[in-house]
């Protein structure tokens, strides 16, 4: 069992359990499980900044998290957001917590100040979970997603990294870190 850093390898495995929640629940807004190419796509653009962590047993890729913009102007560059999906044989076993502290070590090495979670109503485990790592609840946005022949709000959450202070810098690289 280890936190490793997600390769293009492990795409195939990322999209399984992906699959479940795209094509059978709320959690994700999308509508299409995403290609190999779109998925490694968006891993390649993640990484050029942010970390994407997977939850390795017995050489199976069983989760993964990671970060990525929170929004796209220069003036943000202090905040991240920040996605988790398990498989269902590892939820409530303290795996997305590990993934968490892991990422939000990173993002705090590389100067974020602030992360967000963006989630579904159709998810309040998520919500919970979120909430007991210290994150708060700041926007509910009424009724803007609609899956599965209903209306969903959309929750963000955020968590103060480290304060706010005068930035020296800009976050760096998380593949600059050492």
């Amino acid at each position: 069992m280890s936190i490793r850093r997600a390769k293009p390898e492990d795409v195939p495995e990322m999209i399984a359990i992906y699959d479940h929640f795209v094509r059978n629940t709320a959690v994700s807004f999308e509508y299409e499980t995403p290609t190999v190419e779109e998925f490694t796509c968006r891993l390649s653009e993640h990484i050029t900044l942010y970390p994407w962590l997977v939850w390795e047993e017995n050489g199976s890729v069983l989760g993964y998290a990671y970060a990525g913009k929170a929004f796209e102007r220069a003036a943000y560059a202090w905040n991240a957001e920040i996605s988790c999906y398990l498989a269902e044989e590892i939820c409530g076993k303290g795996i997305g917590r590990k993934l968490y502290a892991a990422i939000e070590d990173i993002l705090r090495r590389q100067g974020v100040r602030k992360v967000f979670a963006v989630v579904t109503s159709a998810n309040a485990p998520s919500v919970a979970f979120h909430k007991a790592l210290g994150y708060r609840e700041t926007v509910t946005y009424t009724e803007v997603g609609f899956k599965q022949g209903k209306w969903y709000d959309v929750i963000w959450l955020e968590k103060q990294l480290q304060p706010l202070g005068q930035p020296k810098q800009f976050p760096i690289p998380w593949e600059e870190l050492k």
